[in-house]
């Protein structure tokens, strides 16, 4: 009876034995479907972090198994599996937590500076397009504006500007066209710049005498003809309006038989125009 009994007792811890493994078995099975439904679930980084996880968690619980079983004898199979996938479940989504934080911290940050770079490149592409369009229109304006003439000496005008129609010579007796104007004065009378520009040329004209061309802005340039001497003045030297540049003479051949005069031109890139129509 004793040897019966015995027997009876040692197939029952057998029995037990065998149960405990296969709850463990079950629960390890359990663990991995959870495991692997987590992993297709989270992204590429979150499944190479969760299969090392869920790894390193079958190997420790196999290696385990004997030992968790031994000292759970007070527990039934249920209520070891739930712990053991609550404790699983936890940890993972801690670290899915922890990864995500981080990977969130990193967008914004860089979402930010990318921000902020865009409006500071945005705000110089500005300033830039502004400073262009300034110094743009200014450069137009500088350019569209003529220079404003006047009077090279104070007197009545002899003979008016007739490039298309016909005026009589005295001195060559014939009618002739004019390209500027004849301004009455005395010899020595003191010519001015009729406006701002640089001296071109100081040159003995065969027709008109002595004459001095100054270059001004915009293609326009002036020319003082019949003059007596041009002393004060050098080719290249840049002159202000009003300033002296010679003196009234007798010296142009066409004219010589008129009345002593200033013969005074203006061009518009290189073609005379009517130089009273820019006198002011």
């Amino acid at each position: 009876m004793r040897r019966e009994r015995r027997g009876l007792g040692k197939s029952q811890t057998d029995i037990k034995r065998v149960l405990y493994i296969a709850g463990g078995i079950l629960s390890l099975s359990v663990i991995a479907f959870i495991a692997i439904f987590i992993l297709y679930g989270s992204g590429n980084k979150n499944k190479t972090q969760m299969a090392r996880f869920n790894t390193t968690v079958v190997d420790d619980y196999v290696s385990n198994t004997t030992e968790q079983t031994s000292s759970q004898m007070g527990r039934t199979v249920n209520e070891v599996q739930e712990e053991e996938v609550n404790e699983v479940l936890n940890e993972t989504v801690e670290e899915m937590n922890d990864d995500t934080e981080e990977d969130t911290t990193k967008y914004a940050v860089n979402t930010s500076n990318s921000q902020t770079n865009s409006i500071k490149e945005d705000k110089a592409a500005e300033t830039n397009n502004a400073n262009t369009t300034e110094e743009n229109k200014t450069v137009e304006e500088e350019e569209e504006k003529d220079p404003e003439f006047t009077m090279p000496v104070e007197g009545e005008i002899l003979r008016e500007y007739a490039k298309e129609n016909l005026v009589y010579s005295t001195t060559l007796d014939e009618w002739i066209t004019h390209n500027g104007i004849d301004i009455a004065a005395e010899k020595t009378t003191v010519v001015k710049a009729s406006a701002e520009g640089t001296v071109k040329s100081i040159k003995n004209d065969p027709r008109y005498g002595l004459t001095v061309v100054i270059e001004h802005t915009n293609g326009f340039s002036s020319v003082y003809s019949n003059l007596l001497t041009a002393e004060f003045i050098e080719e290249g030297e840049a002159v202000k309006q009003g300033q002296t540049i010679g003196t009234v003479g007798n010296t142009a051949t066409f004219e010589i038989a008129d009345e002593s005069h200033l013969h005074f031109e203006i061009l518009k890139d290189n073609a005379n125009v009517d130089p009273q129509l820019y006198i002011k």
